[in-house]
């Protein structure tokens, strides 16, 4: 037997493209060869776009593109381009809001057909090998439009050309400008309490995914304000994802989103990206309340990425674990019938497991309806009761099956690890981490997303082109606006929690490429692709993402990383670019409800202004100590704390005394710093209050933080 011809992906670096190697369609990768043969043999493209994770990609492949009879279909009527969406966001962008346009709705796979010149016409996402249930089958849908592309071209040119023009104008934010208006965060905060679903959490029905940036603005404006409707909306949320299917029980950590409304089942598949952001909800949750359940979920979500998706020797978080084994199954790896679970525990520890889990022989999987997904159904307390077992009796027997159980998963066929490291979401994991160890006591924690932040800094950078997208291999070294702007957050934090000059430069140096490369200097806000980076054919549009989706918004967010830059430096353009980009989009918030949550939350920062603590003391007094920790035990976004000692500060009288440890602003704010006494100095508008001594001290005054900020006059310390 000869062994199966590969085709052209199979050298490619993303995991998701190699993954089609065998199939008999002669992919191409995006590129110029592939352009350049449609245009030669008058072709229209198909367009493949999806990812290693993707379900449903994995469907389609199995029944349409590992399909003889399909693949000749496509190799004699298009040019076939498959694309990892993870790899090329900006592309899948693109796309996604022309199908969105053509089809009512995006996701993956996308399945878009193009002219030869990149321009799409006609496509939608998953389609089955043959007509059923309504929905038109692949095969006939190819020759559909092949036909139309042979007979009705000037009708194919003339949607692609209207659709390239519609999305151009929608995607660059067009007509979008508007004041700086803070009654946009109450707007954002009601119609996102107008979708809050007061009996299961979450915000409207099934699908249900999560909403970061929206619990984290309800979390803010209660303590700003002392709101408890706010506080009740966050909080049932995270409680009911914790105990839900959505949340993995066994290792920790969060799957993609639910289907049903009760957080039940999940799509399994796990993100980097995801888990950052559910990470800092739950410890800001915990500061608030001290909820044991919130300090638990996110241990369980350092403790899974941790183990499961981080590069102990080098630093790093890979990318995400794929839902499947195989194509056959749909989350078998993570889900339980009785049986599996009796084959692994004695009967009275399979007893107390399935009743606190909600096993039963009817399960949740409609491929295999024995399957149960994992959820908390009745709390420790009515477990114990039920079983009538004191709760601490009921307390180690739980710990040991919980451990079996893990045990026993881990021995199965694990789904894949996409080890790929992406600068952006490793940024946005080094921040959480950063924050969950201040706030949670992990000194280890702090370490290893230090040495990612190294690692990306070595890896990653390029003085004359910025930041890639991912670090090592060959894969597209141009960095997009998420990667510039999540690493330049990366590297604030990295430094107010180290005290590392380094990373401060660092961070001065991204802004500058963000300023010269992306910045829309006509109308303000930045575009996702820089200047210099190739270009992406007929359908190269400039974008400014705005709104959040998997990933929080990457101009909000720019806006508060140059708010951050200027109370640091006191250099007003960067003042200027927080200004022009909350400006931008301005006239468009209203539109985008709750997923414009994180402009809300740069709203706050650009109103409010950074709140910058600054904790003196010898290296180890325990009255620092002290201090320090009330200073990070309370949450306020866009909180930084700083513990500076004499010895970072160095001596009075050196050369460098002062020079390089704290950024200019703040030093000059600070004015001759007795670094040597334990004390604590709240700054915002570069003016500080009064220095307090006592923790309980520092931490009300950080929760009676107002807008307006010290008096001038209390900004030297004494």
């Amino acid at each position: 037997m000869t062994a199966p011809k590969e085709n052209r992906l199979k050298d490619s670096r993303s995991p998701y493209l190699r993954s089609a190697a065998h199939q008999p369609v002669e992919w191409h990768e995006w590129g110029e060869e592939a352009f350049a043969d449609a245009r030669a043999q008058g072709k229209p493209i198909l367009l493949d776009i999806g990812a290693v994770w993707c379900h449903w990609c994995h469907v389609i492949d199995r029944e349409s593109y590992d399909n003889p009879e399909i693949a000749a279909l496509i190799n004699r009527l298009f040019i076939p381009i498959k694309v990892d969406r993870d790899e090329r966001p900006d592309i899948d962008a693109r796309y996604q809001s022309a199908i969105g346009a053509l089809a009512g709705q995006g996701g993956w796979p996308l399945t878009a057909f193009l002219t030869p010149d990149g321009r799409p016409f006609f496509g939608g996402t998953y389609f089955p090998p043959d007509d059923v249930m309504g929905r038109p089958g692949f095969k006939r849908l190819l020759a559909a439009v092949a036909e139309a592309w042979q007979n009705r071209r000037a009708e194919a040119e003339s949607t692609a050309g209207a659709l390239v023009e519609a999305v151009a104008q929608a995607e660059a934010c067009g007509g979008g400008r508007g004041p700086v208006d803070p009654t946009f965060i109450d707007a954002i905060i009601t119609q996102s309490a107008e979708l809050f679903d007061s009996t299961h959490g979450g915000f409207g029905q099934a699908p249900k995914f999560p909403h970061p940036a929206v619990i984290d603005l309800l979390l803010e404006r209660h303590q700003a304000g002392g709101k408890k409707d706010l506080l009740e909306i966050a909080r049932t949320t995270l409680e009911q994802m914790a105990r839900g299917g959505v949340a993995d029980q066994l290792a920790g950590g969060f799957h993609r989103y639910s289907v049903d409304e009760r957080w039940r089942v999940p799509h399994f598949e796990k993100m980097i990206y995801d888990n950052a952001q559910l990470l800092a909800n739950y410890v800001h949750a915990f500061q608030i309340t001290r909820e044991p359940l919130f300090r638990q979920t996110a241990e369980g979500i350092l403790g899974w990425t941790g183990s499961v998706l981080a590069d102990p020797e080098h630093g790093g978080f890979y990318a995400s674990q794929d839902a499947d084994i195989s194509l056959e199954d749909d989350g078998d790896y993570f889900t339980w019938t009785p049986a599996e679970i009796r084959a692994v525990l004695p009967p009275e520890e399979a007893q107390l497991a399935e009743l606190y889990y909600g096993v039963s022989e009817a399960g949740d999987m409609h491929h295999n309806p024995a399957k149960n997904v994992l959820h908390v159904a009745v709390d420790s307390a009515e477990a114990a009761r039920q079983l009538g077992l004191a709760p601490a009796e009921f307390s180690s027997r739980f710990d040991r099956a919980r451990a079996k159980l893990l045990a026993a998963r881990l021995a199965r066929p694990t789904p894949q690890i996409d080890s790929t490291i992406y600068v952006g979401w490793n940024a946005m994991m080094v921040s959480a981490w950063l924050e969950a160890a201040a706030a949670l006591g992990r000194p280890d924690c702090r370490a290893f997303a230090l040495h990612t932040l190294d690692r990306l800094l070595a890896e990653g950078w390029n003085d004359s082109a910025g930041f890639a997208h991912l670090v090592g291999g060959s894969g597209p070294a141009t960095g997009l606006l998420d990667d510039h702007v999540f690493a330049a957050l990366a590297l604030l934090d990295g430094f107010e929690h180290a005290l590392e000059p380094r990373y401060f430069d660092a961070a001065l140096r991204v802004a500058r490429r963000l300023l010269d490369h992306f910045h829309d200097r006509d109308a303000g806000g930045f575009f996702d692709r820089p200047d210099d980076a190739p270009p992406l054919g007929a359908f190269d549009i400039r974008r400014k993402p705005f709104q959040d989706s998997s990933t929080p918004g990457a101009n909000s967010l720019a806006a508060v990383l140059f708010d951050r830059l200027y109370d640091y430096t006191g250099e007003r353009r960067f003042l200027d670019a927080a200004e022009r980009t909350l400006e931008a989009f301005g006239g468009a918030v209203g539109h985008y409800g709750m997923f414009a949550a994180s402009y809300g939350l740069a709203l706050v920062v650009h109103t409010r202004r950074p709140i910058e603590i600054v904790v003196t003391g010898s290296r180890g007094d325990l009255d620092a100590y002290e201090l320090e920790r009330a200073a990070h035990g309370v949450f306020r976004y866009g909180k930084a704390v700083l513990r500076v000692t004499p010895e970072t500060l160095g001596s009075a009288g050196a050369e460098d005394s002062g020079s390089r440890s704290l950024p200019a602003a703040l030093a000059q704010t600070l004015g001759n710093l007795d670094a040597g006494t334990p004390r604590a100095y709240v700054c915002v508008r570069n003016a500080c209050y009064p220095p307090v001594s006592r923790p309980e001290d520092l931490a009300a005054l950080l929760l009676r933080l107002d807008d307006g900020g010290p008096r001038r006059a209390e900004r030297t310390p004494s």
